[in-house]
């Protein structure tokens, strides 16, 4: 038994982009490991890519999180109505991705192009007018998806500050389960009141597509709320993180930064996001799984009622199936990647996402060439104790 007081593990020092050498070791060991987590429970911990990939897909999988045995990240507290359709199984869970889903469409998301473009230039021609240096996060790669979720959902940018410091402490793994869910609960409540304006005067947003759900009895307004919170949570946290923290891992690797900055072809630039979204993996607490039958698999049997943790992070650097994984190589083929899991239950934004990064990372050291850091690594603060791995800020110059 490999006992765990806490997942993730934690990083090593001075390797701020790799995975923790523990999760290494397990991979090398075999495709499975119980652990211990915070509760005592001993759920699986799934390393391997084949294997994650098997699992995700199995019709024997519950992502329900009320089911026991299923390995929970922290105590919860609070009552039912808050649970969101990505901890839901089918048939819930595809009802309630349904209602949204068309707004997430390639084709959906490529017509935010130019929306997306203006966004970016808008900020980096204030970016060039303002102070050097600067905090990239504050300044740019923060307010880049922010603007984009709040026009896309209908919430005012104005208010910012609300939820982007709700969602720190929600998404924050050493907050205190109390302030936890009462910065779930301010969120909801936000995203109810709103609810409550669309439903009284719906606008041309995804809010008010949801607001029609609910007056046609498809959904109810505490659905359409709840919805509404996931949706801005994820629409701004991952992306800022990716582009802070694929911004650092660029300026880490000089080379692989200017063949970014010095090719015109969108191909190596979708594949440069690939790359990243493979190489960080930003999301290090494991998609969490319950088994509702016996499944054998990788040498092992995984008992109904039993937990397991997928590690995506590892399984992203699994050189079985990406050689030498290690190495930042923008153009190698990386869309097999698990960063947005895999199945059913993968993630309903990564269209607008990629479009996001593809966007900035492409616009960002074009437009700033000399862009470079003005503090050494070690100076800068990462997000450790996070579900959503980062930088809190990203100090450079140019």
């Amino acid at each position: 038994m490999t006992e765990i007081h806490e997942f993730p593990m934690a990083r090593a020092a001075g390797c701020p982009f790799d995975p923790p050498p523990p999760l290494r070791d397990l991979q090398k060991e075999g495709p499975l490991a119980k652990v211990r987590l915070w509760d005592g429970s001993t759920p699986w911990l799934v390393t391997t890519y084949a294997e994650q990939r098997a699992l995700l897909a199995d019709p024997r999988v519950s992502a329900d999180v009320t089911r026991p045995g299923y390995p929970i990240q922290a105590p919860r507290i609070g009552a039912g109505g808050t649970i969101s359709f990505i901890m839901m199984d089918d048939p819930e869970h595809s009802r309630l991705r349904r209602m949204v889903q068309a707004q997430f469409t390639v084709r959906r998301t490529e017509s935010l192009r130019p929306a997306v473009q203006k966004i970016v230039d808008d900020l980096i021609d204030d970016l060039l007018a303002g102070p050097n240096p600067v905090d990239l996060v504050e300044a740019f790669a923060l307010p880049v998806p922010s603007l984009v979720i709040c026009a896309l959902l209908g919430v005012p940018y104005a208010d910012h500050d609300f939820f982007q410091e709700n969602s720190k402490t929600v998404i924050r793994r050493s907050t205190p389960p109390e302030e936890r869910a009462a910065a779930g609960a301010g969120l909801f409540e936000y995203l109810d009141a709103l609810m409550g304006e669309k439903l009284a005067d719906p606008a041309d947003d995804l809010l008010s597509k949801l607001a029609e759900r609910v007056k046609a009895g498809e959904m109810t307004r505490q659905e359409a709320a709840q919805m509404g919170v996931l949706l801005l949570i994820a629409g701004h946290e991952t992306t800022a993180n990716m582009i802070a923290l694929g911004t650092l891992a660029l300026l880490r690797h000089p080379g692989q930064l200017a063949l970014l900055r010095h090719n015109d072809d969108p191909r190596l630039v979708a594949s440069a996001v690939e790359e990243l979204l493979r190489y960080l993996n930003i999301t290090h607490s494991g998609r969490r799984r319950v088994a509702l039958a016996d499944i054998e698999i990788g040498g092992q049997v995984i008992r109904a009622g039993e937990g397991m943790i997928m590690a995506n992070d590892i399984a992203n650097r699994d050189p079985a199936i990406f050689p030498d994984p290690d190495e930042l190589d923008i153009r190698r083929d990386a869309r097999r990647h698990v960063a947005f899991g895999f199945g059913v239950h993968q993630c309903l934004g990564q269209p607008l996402a990629r479009m996001e990064l593809q966007v900035a990372y492409r616009t960002l050291y074009r437009r700033i060439p000399s862009l470079r850091l003005a503090a050494d690594l070690e100076q800068i603060p990462f997000k450790h104790d996070g579900q959503v791995y980062g930088v809190y800020e990203l100090p450079v110059t140019w």
